[in-house]
């Protein structure tokens, strides 16, 4: 009798457990990972806020501090974008979901072309003063999209670059319809679009695209999210993570342990230049001393002093151009 009822009450143990495991990852999934506005951001002092209190990292895409934004709008990188009339494009992803970007073409037509990867609960236009430099001072055409789950886009959840990779193929293929066979392609991602670009770099890429520049992206999404448990919540990865890799993988179709930055650059065979703040604490600076390791292709690296997540190019708008500049221009030609 006593061992009856001692093999319930592991039993009722073990379903409370699940139980409780099964709240916290709807609760995470929520937060982190479904569609909506990322409130948490705000708390963390890793990050900045725009001055309309918006999405949290727009103010860190378009390359300003929070002091600069409200004075400077005449560097407002969407202000700018919009006052060029981009066209509105669209793909229909794999999945049936509705895409929009916007695309630059310069006033003298050219072959050589960026597309720009966006961050984390942000959207295309946010990249705006990254791609006024590419098409003001490089003559390139732009090419900006929305994510999905981000911006005008469809979409209920956030790939974390992972599942975007494959919508970047197809923006690709896009533009390369619209430039031309003779496109030259760079992409060129920041934060989470940093980690997309990564991802992508281990896919098939057709021969137009020269160049890949990565900014201040992570290794994993598990990685990624396991040291924003601890930074944020003081919580450990286990066995929380793995409940909520698991929700998603349910409900987006991916796991957190399957989208690797690392695992796709050790199969890029293109020219990757890596840039990351010294000062990074969003997204550790360790990081990308690692996802340069594994690289194995022409590689750079450069880390910008005293820059915090997302603010290299801020930080150092001359070094960063002139790096950028110098990189692509030997793969561009």
């Amino acid at each position: 009798m006593n061992g009856i009822v001692v093999v319930i009450g592991i039993i009722l143990l073990v379903l409370i457990v699940i139980a409780v495991l099964a709240v916290i990852s709807v609760y995470f999934y929520n937060l982190a990972i479904k569609r909506g506005s990322k409130d948490f951001l705000s708390s963390s002092g890793d990050l900045v806020q725009n001055d309309g209190g918006g999405e949290a990292e727009s103010a860190i895409d378009l390359g300003l501090q929070e002091e600069d934004v409200p004075a400077a709008l005449e560097l407002d990188g969407v202000q700018w974008v919009d006052s060029r009339n981009p066209q509105i494009w669209h793909i229909t992803t794999r999945d049936g979901l509705k895409l929009q970007g916007y695309y630059l073409p310069t006033k003298s037509p050219t072959a050589n072309t960026v597309i720009l990867a966006h961050g984390y609960s942000s959207k295309g236009k946010d990249l705006g003063l990254i791609a006024r430099f590419y098409y003001e001072q490089f003559g390139y055409n732009v090419l900006m999209p929305d994510d999905r789950g981000h911006g005008e886009s469809e979409g209920n959840y956030i790939g974390f670059g992972w599942v975007d990779r494959n919508d970047y193929l197809q923006w690709i293929r896009k533009a390369v319809d619209t430039v031309g066979e003779e496109a030259r392609i760079v992409l060129h991602g920041i934060s989470m679009g940093g980690a997309t670009v990564m991802m992508v770099s281990g896919e098939p890429l057709p021969k137009q695209v020269k160049a890949i520049i990565e900014d201040c992206g992570y290794t994993s999404v598990r990685d990624q999210l396991a040291y924003q448990l601890k930074r944020l919540y003081k919580l450990p990865a286990f066995p929380i993570l793995q409940a909520t890799s698991l929700l998603t993988k349910l409900k987006a179709g991916y796991s957190f342990a399957e989208a690797s930055a690392l695992r796709q650059l050790a199969r890029n065979k293109l020219p990757m230049l890596f840039i990351h703040g010294s000062d990074d604490t969003f997204v550790p600076t360790e990081m990308v001393y690692r996802l340069y390791d594994a690289c194995h292709t022409e590689k750079e690296l450069y880390v910008a002093e005293g820059a915090g997540h997302g603010l290299a190019y801020s930080t150092n708008k001359a070094v960063y151009e002139r790096k950028v500049h110098d990189f692509i221009s030997k793969y561009m030609s």
